[in-house]
């Protein structure tokens, strides 16, 4: 049968089991919360990045899941210096220039805060001369740091960054540095 682990990977961890940096570094890795023998994570997230990982036991299930081929949606919850206008928000949804290439089109809307949102540690720097919004972005692809660069490429750089969903799995009430089976 096969195993389906959903993880809230918190800020400052690695999405990876080991940490091949130096050795001096101690990085937190999945190691540091998953017990589980022969899962592996679909996908990456990064360091800086926080939400929704999934891990499997199933290699091909795990190559569907990772590989942009298969276009599987996956939902960010951004949250960006500045407000976003319609203009912004239409960019986003058209596709946005980036150095190696044009994005997909997104889905993009301004949200209110997610309920339930754990504190980051250590918090986001704010500014208060500048406002801060809230986006949700579903994407299809999944260039390196594709959501980073979008809203920097849209006047709009991200100040935290959490996946909330990947495919059909959500975090639903999962908190930051748990997991569950799917």
């Amino acid at each position: 049968m096969t195993r389906v682990i959903l993880f809230n990977k918190p800020f400052d961890v690695l999405s990876q089991f080991t940490d091949k940096g130096l050795e001096s570094s101690k990085r937190r890795t999945l190691s540091d919360f998953i017990d589980v023998p022969k899962v592996y994570p679909a996908g990456r997230l990064d360091r800086d990045s926080e939400g929704l990982m999934v891990l499997t036991d199933d290699g091909k299930l795990q190559a569907r899941i990772a590989d942009p081929r298969h276009k599987m949606a996956k939902t960010y919850w951004v949250q960006v210096e500045g407000a976003p206008d319609d203009t912004t928000l239409a960019a986003l949804r058209k596709g946005v220039k980036l150095k190696d290439g044009l994005t997909k089109p997104a889905k993009a809307q301004i949200i209110d805060e997610p309920e339930n949102l754990w504190p980051r540690t250590p918090p986001i720097r704010v500014r208060k001369s500048i406002p801060d919004t809230w986006i949700s972005l579903t994407i299809r692809e999944g260039r390196n740091r594709q959501v980073r660069r979008m809203t920097a490429a849209v006047g709009h750089p991200t100040l935290r960054l959490i996946r909330a969903q990947i495919g059909e799995w959500r975090l639903d009430g999962l908190e930051s540095g748990t997991w569950r089976d799917a």
